[in-house]
């Protein structure tokens, strides 16, 4: 019986371990006017349920990344020059951006892009548009979880989205990529511009819609506090590459990290990038 149960517990092991993530980066080189390279031999994967982290300072690469998962590179004259992306093991890098929603890819850009003449009503009205047909499904997408999630919204539902504050319009971004129930979701800086007090709310928020709808997240943030303490893992990214990954609670406990994104530890003043140090010449990496 304890050999059987061995054998059982070794294939679920095995299992787990060849377990299709939800989003998978293979070695991207990212070449904007055919001349600035950006990206060089990024990889980076997003386990199916859990919360990526992806970290940087300004100019590493980090919002190119989510632009090249979400295919609108070609509209700023930028393109994968090598390399694969595979969303649920199928490959997405080749197709059209506005077909990507629809298969459960929702991408929340930097700087909210909501419509600011509509109302948060109209919003929601206009995402939902977008989406009919997902799946075979004719009916527009239901606010009402968007509401549950973010009462606030259904507060100012007939506000118009220019009036609302920056926390508010960040509500409406995120919400917006919720109603159609992704798989995946693509967060670009959800922090920016907004005070400590409401970057907590809104981080709480994100963490209970993975939690309670099991969607895969990769966050791009430059708040790396505040993204270690909802991510399961993450990557730091440094002119275009990743140099370190790892679980959180052991980026946490580097001092590398500590000193460079931290804001504390030995000799945090001293060093200005992971350049500085010789050993992260090499990707440095730590396996769970």
């Amino acid at each position: 019986m304890a050999a059987v149960d061995a054998l059982q517990s070794s294939a679920a092991a095995g299992t787990a371990a060849t377990a299709v993530p939800t989003l998978s980066v293979e070695n991207i080189e990212v070449v904007y006017h055919h001349t600035v390279q950006v990206l060089r031999g990024l990889s980076l994967s997003v386990p199916e349920g859990q919360i990526v982290a992806l970290l940087g300072s300004n100019g590493a690469g980090k919002t190119t990344t989510l632009k090249a998962i979400s295919g609108l590179l070609p509209l700023e004259v930028g393109e994968i020059r090598t390399g694969a992306i595979r969303y649920r093991g199928e490959r997405i890098d080749a197709v059209a951006p506005h077909l990507l929603p629809r298969r459960g890819i929702a991408h929340v850009r930097e700087g909210r892009h909501v419509f600011e003449d509509l109302t948060v009503d109209e919003n929601l009205v206009a995402a939902g548009n977008a989406l009919i047909g997902r799946g075979g499904q004719d009916a527009k997408p239901d606010p009402a979880l968007i509401y549950d999630y973010f009462p606030r919204l259904k507060e100012r539902r007939t506000q118009r989205a220019g009036y609302l504050s920056g926390g508010e319009q960040q509500m409406l971004a995120i919400g917006r990529a919720l109603l159609g129930k992704p798989s995946l979701m693509l967060l670009d800086e959800p922090s920016l511009g907004l005070a400590p007090l409401v970057v907590q709310g809104i981080f709480e928020i994100i963490a209970r819609i993975n939690r309670e709808q099991g969607v895969s997240m990769l966050l791009v943030e430059q708040n790396a506090m505040a993204a270690f303490g909802i991510a399961q893992y993450g990557y730091i990214m440094e002119s275009g590459k990743v140099v370190i990954d790892g679980p959180t609670e052991r980026l946490m406990d580097d001092p590398d990290v500590q000193r460079f994104y931290l804001g504390y530890g030995d000799n945090a003043e001293q060093l200005a990038s992971f350049r500085d140090v010789k050993h992260y010449k090499r990707r440095k990496r730590w396996l769970s």
